[in-house]
């Protein structure tokens, strides 16, 4: 088989890689890939244009397509594949909407009954100052579209909040804004594949949103992750019956049929468990934590996911832990510096190195965004895991790298 995947990041690196493993592809191709992606598959240039990408995969025949980041889903590349009668693996247009509009998937929340914060969406500023009045602080603000893991404030006064609907409503091109009641709890992450009947949970884990250690700083795309979460058996069932199923089955009841991963981003409150938010994709640095850990053929799920045909599949793991630390670049993530050089070593048994914002210039490695590095630890435990991928990032040439020292530690301590 010819296989595609669609994307530049350290996410959908790590796609690649799993998807090398299978023994149905023939061919690898990655639109438009990055430096490391290059060593696995042949990088095809890319501006963006879904059209364009589907009449070339067209003509050049190929046979499977997974889509990694967010912005082409809800710009419509899976439509645009399906058209052509092109198998894709990532939902259409319609159903992308859940991460394309929060307050679209709020709205679908309750409609079906699926727990989350309670909220009102808004896109005239001054009816969403007057509801920050009434409602207080703390309070989360939104940006309702999508705005690559950095739209969300968590507002401890007034002005801070005030000041996010602000920069969020007040653009030329207009906005809306989502603003939701504040959740106390843990932070975790379910992904499932689905096909639009059948729901396979992934591993649970765990994203650190913020740049710096204790999250403090801003919020970012994400610093690192681990796998799997420590979640207990009911809560995970729990999530099921509770979010995904509802979630699969009211697209369903609604016109829509979800084939590809549900992200789910929950906070585990005294309650139980509430979308914080659905995405319509893997999560980016999560996929780089769960994907080593997955004995299945990546290929194979993708294609059974794509044709509808993931009724009587099971998952399988490995023992053992893995935790990702990103690598930022200075100035991450308001300017990240660019054209950094990198050096790279061969990584020991039980790390791996995917590639983000990496390039190719006059032959030597340099950054090029702003996560650039993910180091991937494994171990028979997170505290193996963690100490394999610390161990190894000094070994990295990146002057001026940003990265937490603190991944994994609040599921150490649990």
């Amino acid at each position: 088989m010819k296989v595609l995947v669609v994307g530049s990041g350290g996410r959908e690196h790590a796609l690649l890689w799993k998807a090398a493993q299978s023994p149905l592809v023939e061919r690898l191709y990655a639109a438009p890939g990055n430096a490391g992606m290059a060593a696995l598959a042949e990088l095809v240039p890319w501006n963006g244009d879904v059209e364009a990408l589907a009449d070339w995969a067209l003509a050049e025949g190929i046979d499977l397509t997974l889509v990694g980041p967010e912005a082409p889903l809800v710009e419509g590349i899976a439509d645009a594949f399906l058209e052509r009668g092109l198998r894709i693996f990532g939902p259409t247009q319609r159903a992308a909407m859940i991460e394309g509009s929060k307050a679209f998937a709020k709205g679908l929340m309750e409609r079906h009954g699926i727990p989350t914060a309670r909220y009102r969406a808004f896109q005239d500023p001054l009816l969403a100052l007057e509801y920050l009045e009434e409602v207080g602080v703390p309070v989360v603000v939104k940006d309702s579209g999508l705005a690559a893991g950095k739209g969300v404030t968590v507002a401890f006064d007034l002005h801070q909040a005030k000041q996010a609907v602000a920069n969020i409503l007040n653009r030329a091109e207009g906005g809306e804004v989502v603003i939701e009641e504040y959740l106390e709890g843990e932070e975790a992450t379910v992904l499932a594949l689905t096909d639009g009947e059948t729901i396979l949970p992934l591993l649970p884990s765990q994203d650190h949103k913020r740049l710096l250690d204790g999250d403090q700083g801003p919020m970012t795309g994400g610093m690192g992750a681990i796998a799997p979460y420590p979640m207990d058996a009911a809560t995970l069932r729990r999530v099921e019956e509770e979010i995904l199923k509802p979630l699969v089955r009211g697209l369903r009841a609604e016109g829509v049929v979800y084939r590809g991963v549900v992200y789910a981003g929950l906070m585990l409150t005294r309650e139980g468990p509430k979308v914080l938010e659905f995405n319509a994709r893997f999560g980016d640095p999560e996929a780089q934590a769960i994907l080593p850990l997955l004995e299945n053929d990546l290929v194979d799920l993708a294609l059974r996911v794509a044709e509808g045909r993931l009724a009587g599949t099971e998952l399988s793991w490995k023992e053992g832990a893995s935790a990702c630390v990103v690598l930022a670049a200075p100035g991450y993530p308001e300017s990240p510096k660019k054209g950094i050089p990198l050096h790279i070593p061969e990584p020991p048994e039980g790390v791996l190195v995917f590639h983000a914002g990496t390039r190719r210039e006059g032959g030597h490695l340099v950054s090029a965004g702003g996560r650039v590095l993910n180091v991937v630890g494994l171990g028979k435990d997170l505290k193996e895991a963690l100490e394999r991928a610390y161990a190894f990032i000094p070994q990295v040439g990146f002057p001026g790298a940003v990265y937490r020292k603190d991944i994994g530690r609040k599921a150490l301590s649990s």
